[in-house]
């Protein structure tokens, strides 16, 4: 699987980062399935209350009305145009799913009413330098989770690099 992510929405990433300092920031990913196994981020919503340091929890209300908006623009053409995931940062921790993001997509995936084939998990964190540091992990039901190749899409100067267990981190420079 491999996640397309525009420019202009990693810079929006990049910005929402900054303004949120230390504290965990989140929200949904929609997107567009390219083809077998791809996928573009083609808006987020962005949740700026319910963090802390070192945790985020979602209020799903306040991301309904953008999640219906999105696909009244998108004509409702599910196959194409969905719900991919969440993402929340980690300001403070190196951008990997903890054992709590794990359980938590996991189960929400698990659970037959939410009736997902996969979901994407993004945690992005400012670097010391200021760039974006990206991992994406998918979900499939009652399968172990696995790390997934994040992919700049208008921007030939990312590059990246292997951290942790099989890991993939994906380095924004603007």
């Amino acid at each position: 699987m491999q996640l397309l992510l525009p420019i202009q929405i990693a810079k929006r990433l990049q910005r929402e980062l900054r303004r949120a300092g230390r504290r965990e920031i989140g929200g949904l990913l929609m997107g567009e399935h390219l083809n077998d196994g791809m996928f573009r981020v083609v808006d987020i919503s962005v949740q700026r209350s319910g963090g802390s340091q070192a945790c985020f929890v979602r209020n799903p209300g306040e991301h309904q009305c953008q999640l219906q908006e999105f696909f009244d623009r998108t004509g409702a053409n599910y196959s194409r145009f969905n719900y991919l995931g969440e993402w929340h940062s980690h300001p403070s921790f190196a951008p990997y799913p903890s054992p709590t993001d794990m359980q938590t997509m996991q189960s929400i995936v698990d659970d037959p009413a939410t009736g997902v084939n996969f979901l994407v998990l993004l945690i992005p964190r400012l670097s010391t330098r200021g760039s974006v540091e990206i991992t994406a992990t998918a979900f499939s039901p009652g399968a172990h989770p696995i790390a997934i190749q994040v992919s700049a899409e208008g921007d030939s100067q990312g590059q990246y690099e292997t951290r942790g267990y099989k890991w993939l981190r994906k380095i924004f420079r603007f």
